[in-house]
């Protein structure tokens, strides 16, 4: 049961990121671009939980995945520090 809740949210964070970079590639706003990268890292971050849970359960991979979420939330936060639109 748990590989597919991981599963899910991992293809739930790509889904958002494609359809977040697909509108940035269509009207060019600049928020949409920093949310579509917060969630590729997001994806990125759900992929390296099945990798520590599911794959390789005696490697502690914490360390790297709170790295990965922490980089996706600065884009994010950084997206709407400093884009003026």
């Amino acid at each position: 049961m748990a590989a597919a809740i991981y599963g899910l949210c991992m293809l739930t964070a790509l889904a958002c990121a494609w359809l977040l970079l697909a509108s940035y590639a269509r009207t060019r706003h600049r928020l949409l671009f920093w949310s579509g990268l917060c969630f590729c890292g997001m994806t990125l971050n759900n992929l390296i939980l099945v990798l520590d849970k599911l794959v390789f359960p005696q490697v502690d991979l914490l360390t790297l995945r709170l790295v990965t979420a922490l980089m996706s939330v600065a884009l994010l936060l950084y997206g709407l520090v400093y884009e003026k639109e």
